[in-house]
Order: C-alpha cells, then structure tokens, then sequence
C-alpha cells in the first residue's frame, strides 16, 4: 500500500505541476517546478522512494524516447545529420576527456577512472528537458531539430564511456580496442533490434487484423507495448535498449506512411500517447526532486571524508563542473560550425557567418536531464575488495546538480538570449504544404467523379440527379481547397479560411450546447448525446 500511495502522491503532483506552472513567471520550465514538488514530497513524507535505476530505464525510457522518435521531424534528422552526430558522439568523447580531468584536478580524492564517469554520465543531453525549455525559448526549428537528434542519439556514446569508466574503476584496466568494439556493437545491434522488432510486430498485426479484424483498443495497447519489447531485446543481446527504442519510434513513423491504421484508432492512440508523455515526463522529474534531500546528505558526509568539513565546497563543485561543461560545449560547437563554413568554401556554397547568439544559445540548451540521474545511480556500492567505492555518493551528488544548474542557466538565459531576435521562416515546409494539399484535393476529386460512376452504375433505381448532386457538393470543398493555396490569390483565400474556421467553430460550439441540453432534458438517451457530440469533438479537432 506504502508504494501505491506514493505512486498516486506522484501524479498528483505531476497535475498540480501543470497548474502550479501557470503561476509562475514563464521563464521557469516545467521540469524544475516538478523538481520543487518532489523535494517536498521528501520533505513531508516518512519514506523516501527507493529508486531502482534497472527499473527506471525500462518504465520510463522506452516510451519517452520512443515517442520522440515517432514524432521528430525525419527531413531534418537527415538534412543535418553530419552536425548530429559530430554533437552526439564526437562532443561527448570530447566531454568525457575534458570534464574528466577537471573533475580530478578540482577533486584529488576522486580517483581518476570515477572522474572520467561522472564526465561521462553529464555528458548526455536530455530530450525531455530539451524539449521542455524549447517550449518557453523562441528557438529557431531547424537549432531544435539539432538538439532533438543530438539528445536521442547521444544517450549511447555517453553510456558506453561511462560503462568503461566504471569498469576501470572497479578493475584498474582499461582496453581502447574492446572499448571501440563493444560501442559498434551496442549502436548497430541496438538499431537493428528497434527496427527489426518493429517491423515483425506490425507485420504480425496486419495479418491478424486481415484475418479476425480489429479488437478495439488492441492496436493501441500494442503500439504501447513496442518501445517496451525493443528495450528488452536489445538488452538481451547487451546492445544499447536506449538506442533499440528510438530506432523502434523512427520505423514506426515511416510504417504509419502505409495508411493501414484506422482514423479512429488513430485519433484515440495520440491521446493516450500525449496521456502516457505528460505523465511519465513529470514522475520522473518529481522523483529527482525527491531524491535530491539524501543525496545532500550523502554528498556531504562523502565530502567530509576527503577532508572538506565546509559543504559549501559542494555549491562550488557544481558549478565549477557547469561551467566546464558549457566552456566545453562551446568550444565544440563554434569548430563545428567553422568547419562547415571552410566546406562551404571548398565545395563554393554559399557562406553563413557565425551568430554569437546563437552560438550561446546553442551551448546553453544543452540541459542535463533524467538519463544523468538514473544512470549515476548505477554507480556500485562496492569494489571487488569490499571496500566503498571511491567517492559514489559525491559523484551522486555532483551529477543531480548538474541537471538542476543546467536547467536553470537555459530556462533563465536563453528566453533573455533570444528575445527580440527574429529568425527567418523556413518556406519549405509552407511549400511542402501547399503541394501536398494541391495534390490531395486533386486525388479526391478524381476520386469522387470514380465513385460517382461506380454508384449510379450500381443503382439504377435511384434519381440520376442524387449522385451528381452529392458529388459537385464534396468536388465543392476540394476546389476552394485548391483556390486557397494558388499562390495568385493565397492571401484573400487564407483570411477567407480564417473567417469560415471561426464560423465553423462558433457552429460546432452551438451544436454541442444544444445536444448537451436535450440530453440534460431526456429528450435524447445518454448514448446519442456521447455519439453526436463525439462527432462534433471530430469536427471541431480538425480546426483547431
């Protein structure tokens, strides 16, 4: 009952996160109001949460990074993939060697080997926390679609370093060879294992489908289920689960390409996943909070050992290892981008001068997030010997405030940073979207004049006026949505739809009151008034 309970604390906080938000200045993101309520909940509560890292990143991960996958706009994954992955594997590398000897430069009584851990496991940036600052930051799209894919795809590399760092620690030997070979394979078996999985699920489902039909719900549930099995399998072939669930959420937005599922399942399965996101995102940032009260206090007794006995030398620490963390970043970035600009001279591109604001505000949204935190709680409690290892609970420590400070300097700088600044549109996607609506209203017109032939072939008995009747009514609303996007009369036509998506809105409202009201008044059963106002739901979605 004692974990049920804290359970339900925990989604109780995660709802009044949403409202509590809505107080504050908009400046402060979700996740660190989430934070401030899970210490609370420590603070008040006579048990703490005994957190299970195995166990964290097989509930909470999967999902998540899964859905990011499914969602992430793919064009831009491909366009800047060379920049995404110098981010997500050559500047962790980077990160890991740099911090590293920082840290054991700032802290002799770290050994060097748990140095180059707590390096590795800060390097990683966080999606969740990425997207949650970008929600109150005016971040260009194309800088977003950057981050996005750095932080699904740098989860592995910073991993895999620590995984060694760790291992040399525990046993004083370190094999680059192995090292380089175990992360090709963690990355390609982890990959293969999403995809593969993926597809023979939703194969197998078709054919259930095609041969028994639909069970209600089913489709979701084992949408569900994917990233979950991804993450397994993966893990069974000791490849990277992380890496298994994005690539499983990538396959799945090009297998929904292939138009087998239904609207309606559709429509309930991104309810139920936008269900599923909001509330794994904030148990996992009100569990941080409630660790952070026992991680202090470990931290500090650690830090009295090594003979500091002022714990004011925690503050310093964190920040000091911010710092170098964002010197770093930066540092990676602005030679990153430099050496796109000299291939753009050889290659006689044009050239795109360096924004110093954007240089920052890319360094700075680099947040530090929930995969920092479980993956530093895997640290052992022991070496081989017997004896404690070395400095756990400052490292502990050191990587929780990581996130925190990280958190704070972006949701604090970068709206300050980029305020005022306007980014040009990018006309692709408005292009891209007048030619997919130029040639879906096409497709259905000829479409309608097929079906019209077809039905009055097939019933000769009805008034030759009724089909051609219906049809110019349908052909109607596809040819003004092709006037709305000739390029001769786009604007007058956009105020136009403007004007009519209100009316329609104001209409639908109308409707739905009147509906409620016959229901309230038993003019109509309880199951009508939920189909028709269902129908109008439906509606109105496609407006808003």
């Amino acid at each position: 009952m004692d974990s049920i309970e804290v359970v339900l604390i925990m989604l109780l906080a995660v709802v009044a996160s949403a409202y509590i938000r809505r107080l504050l200045p908009r400046a402060i993101p979700l996740p660190l109001v989430q934070i401030g309520l899970g210490a609370l909940i420590a603070a008040k509560s006579s048990h703490g949460v005994d957190l299970e890292p195995d166990l964290f990143f097989l509930v909470f991960l999967p999902p998540l990074l899964f859905l990011d996958g499914w969602r992430i706009p793919k064009s831009g994954l491909l366009r800047d993939k060379g920049t995404i992955l110098e981010l997500a594997f050559g500047l962790v590398v980077f990160t890991v060697v740099g911090a590293g000897f920082l840290i054991h430069w700032m802290i002799p009584a770290m050994p060097l080997p748990v140095a180059f851990a707590l390096a590795a496991i800060v390097s990683p940036t966080d999606p969740i926390a990425v997207s949650s600052i970008a929600s109150s930051s005016p971040i260009p799209k194309r800088l977003m679609h950057i981050l996005e894919g750095e932080s699904l795809l740098n989860d592995a590399s910073g991993l895999v370093c620590f995984r060694f760092a760790v291992a040399a620690a525990v046993t004083g030997a370190f094999s680059l060879q192995t090292a380089a070979l175990t992360f090709v394979w963690l990355v390609a078996a982890g990959i293969a294992a999403g995809v593969g999985l993926t597809l023979v699920v939703t194969w197998v489902q078709r054919w259930l489908v095609r041969h028994f039909g639909e069970p209600p719900g089913s489709p979701i549930l084992v949408n569900l289920l994917i990233p979950f099995g991804a993450y397994l399998v993966a893990e069974r072939l000791h490849a990277s689960g992380i890496l298994a669930a994005v690539a499983a959420g990538i396959t799945m937005s090009y297998v929904e390409l292939s138009g087998h599922a239904h609207a309606n399942t559709r429509i309930q399965r991104s309810a139920v996943w936008d269900t599923v996101q909001f509330a794994l995102n904030g148990v996992m940032f009100v569990l941080l909070g409630e660790q952070l009260p026992d991680i202090f206090r470990l931290a500090g007794a650690s830090l009295e050992e090594s003979g500091h006995v002022n714990r004011w030398w925690l503050v310093a620490y964190a920040f000091a290892i911010t710092g170098g963390l964002l010197a770093l970043r930066m540092v990676w970035v602005w030679a990153s981008l430099r050496l796109t600009i000299f291939k753009q001279k050889v290659r006689h591109q044009p050239r795109h001068k360096i924004n110093p604001r954007l240089l920052l505000a890319t360094t700075l949204a680099g947040a530090r997030g929930t995969i920092t935190l479980a993956g530093v709680l895997t640290l052992p409690l022991a070496l081989p010997d017997g004896s404690p290892f070395p400095a756990r609970a400052l490292a502990i420590f050191l990587a929780c405030s990581v996130i925190l400070i990280s958190l704070l300097v972006a949701s604090i700088a970068l709206p300050r940073l980029l305020a005022g600044m306007t980014f040009p549109a990018e006309p692709e996607e408005q292009q891209e979207e007048d030619l997919a609506r130029r040639a879906a209203a096409n497709a259905a017109i000829t479409a309608i004049e097929k079906t019209q032939i077809e039905l009055m072939e097939s019933d000769a008995c009805v008034d030759p006026e009724v089909y051609p009747q219906a049809a110019a009514r349908v052909i109607a609303f596809y040819e003004h949505k092709l006037k709305e996007v000739d390029p001769e009369s786009e604007q007058a036509w956009r105020k136009t739809d403007y004007a009519e998506k209100e009316l329609r809105l104001a209409a639908l409202e109308a409707e739905r009151r009147t509906v409620w009201d016959l229901a309230k008044h038993d003019h109509i059963s309880d199951e009508i008034s939920r189909k028709l106002v269902r129908e109008i739901d439906l509606m109105e979605a496609r407006y808003r």
